[in-house]
C-alpha cells in the first residue's frame, strides 16, 4: 500500500514539474519572441500570374493596433530595405483615437513601393476617419471596390464583416478575363460566407494568430474571446483554403495587441511566382 502512495505521489509530482516547465516556457515566449516583429516571407505560385509578374514582392500590415512609433518606425526603414512592389493594409489601425490613426497612416505612407498602398478597414476602424486619413496620405482605401496596379493584376478589397457590408462580387467586377485577382478582407471568413470562385488569392488578419495558443495551437480555455473565427483553427495564422477552395493567407497582424503567447506579430511579405 505504501508502495502504492509512493509511485503515486512521484506521477504527481512530475506532472506538477511538467506543467511548470511549459507555462515557464509560455511565459518566457510571451515576453520574448511574442514581442519581436517577424517579418515572415511567403512565396505563392499561381499560372495567373504573368511571367512579367514573376517576383512582384507584397508586403502585408495588419491590425497594427496601437502600435508604438518607435516599433512602426522600424518597420517602414525595414520595408524601404526590402524593395516592395506592394504595400497592403489589411485595417485594426487604431483601437483608442484619431491622433493614432493619423500618425500610423502618415509613418505607413513612407513605405516606398512602385506600385503603391491600398487598405481596408476592420472592425475596430471608423470609416470617417479612416477613409480621409487613407486618402490624404495617398494610401487608397478599397471598400467592396478594386483596380489593376498592373496589366493582368487587379486587386480587390471588401468592407469588414462584423461593421460593413462586404461584396465580394462588388469588389471584383471590375477584374478582366485572365487577370490573377487578389482579394484583401480584414476577416478571413469571408471565404466562407461569399462565393470566391473568381479570386486567386485572399489575405487577411483579424485573429492575431490566436492571441494566446498553447505550442502555437489554439487553445479556448486559456482565451476564448481572443482572436478566433466561427470556423475555429482553420483561419488562426498562416495558410488556409475558403469554401470554394481559394487559398487564404491569414496574418498574425503587426501590432502590440498584449498578450501574445506563441503568436508573434507579424509583416507578411509575400513574393508572386509564375507557374507555367
Amino acid at each position: 500500500m505504501r508502495k502504492r502512495k509512493s509511485s503515486l505521489r512521484r506521477i504527481v509530482s512530475a506532472i506538477f514539474a511538467v506543467g511548470v516547465v511549459v507555462a515557464l516556457i509560455h511565459i518566457v515566449h510571451a515576453l520574448t519572441l511574442d514581442r519581436i516583429i517577424e517579418y515572415r516571407e511567403v512565396d505563392f505560385s499561381s499560372p495567373g500570374i504573368s511571367a512579367e509578374m514573376d517576383g512582384y514582392r507584397i508586403a502585408l500590415i495588419t491590425d497594427t493596433h496601437d502600435i508604438s512609433e518607435e516599433r512602426l518606425g522600424a518597420v517602414v526603414m525595414e520595408l524601404n530595405e526590402r524593395r516592395i512592389d506592394l504595400l497592403l493594409l489589411g485595417g485594426d489601425y487604431s483601437s483608442r483615437s484619431f491622433d493614432i490613426l493619423r500618425t500610423t497612416m502618415e509613418m505607413l505612407s513612407e513605405v516606398q513601393t512602385t506600385d503603391g498602398a491600398f487598405g481596408v478597414a476592420g472592425n475596430h476602424d471608423t470609416l470617417f476617419d479612416l477613409y480621409p486619413t487613407m486618402e490624404a496620405n495617398g494610401i487608397t482605401p478599397l471598400s467592396n471596390s478594386g483596380l489593376h496596379p498592373r496589366e493582368g493584376f487587379f486587386l480587390a478589397g471588401v468592407q469588414d464583416l462584423q461593421t460593413g457590408r462586404p461584396d465580394v462580387s462588388r469588389a471584383t467586377s471590375g477584374a478582366m478575363h485572365g487577370d490573377f485577382v487578389l482579394l484583401l478582407s480584414h476577416n478571413p471568413e469571408i471565404g466562407m460566407r461569399q462565393d470566391t470562385t473568381g479570386v486567386d488569392l485572399i489575405l487577411s488578419g483579424h485573429t492575431h494568430g490566436g492571441q494566446v495558443t498553447f505550442f502555437g495551437l489554439w487553445a479556448p480555455a486559456l482565451a476564448p474571446r481572443f482572436g478566433i473565427t466561427r470556423y475555429g483553427q482553420r483561419f488562426m495564422s498562416g495558410w488556409a483554403y475558403s469554401r470554394d477552395g481559394t487559398p487564404v493567407f491569414v496574418s498574425n497582424g503587426t501590432g502590440e495587441y498584449f498578450p501574445r503567447v506563441f503568436a508573434r506579430p507579424q509583416v507578411v511579405l509575400i513574393t508572386l511566382r509564375h507557374e507555367p
